[in-house]
């Protein structure tokens, strides 16, 4: 089965790791409530791996993540981009979403992001 992921990756500063978790709960239980196959939001461990020598660009260089913060990698996984364009609208119209409905500020720089949507080219599953 063809599979679609939204994929995120971003710095948060480390103090606001516990506030950031609060809310990706909450989002990711949003998300699942209408529909995708998987929600994950992911904390970076091994962000200097020793690749044998391989030259290559990590999550806090592409991020420009500071010495006081994380990489957080969060995605979504979809049965097809059709199926993501539905959740995601979806998602947006929730009163959940609403701005207004807000307590706090984002926990992080929303323009450190990156974001992406895949279509997949090799999938395997047990």
């Amino acid at each position: 089965m063809e599979r679609y992921v939204d994929g995120f990756v971003f710095p948060v500063p480390t103090d606001n790791l516990d506030t950031y978790r609060e809310m990706a709960a909450e989002a990711g239980q949003l998300w699942i409530n209408h529909g995708p196959l998987e929600y994950f939001e992911g904390v970076g461990d091994d962000m200097e791996p020793d690749m044998e020598g391989m030259s290559m660009r990590t999550f806090p260089q592409l991020t420009e993540t500071g010495e006081d913060e994380s990489v957080v990698f969060p995605f979504i996984v979809f049965e097809s981009r059709e199926h993501r364009d539905e959740v995601n609208a979806k998602v947006m119209d929730d009163p959940a979403m609403n701005p207004e409905t807000f307590d706090e500020e984002m926990p992080f720089d929303e323009e450190q992001m990156v974001y992406g949507g895949f279509r997949s080219i090799v999938s395997y599953e047990e």
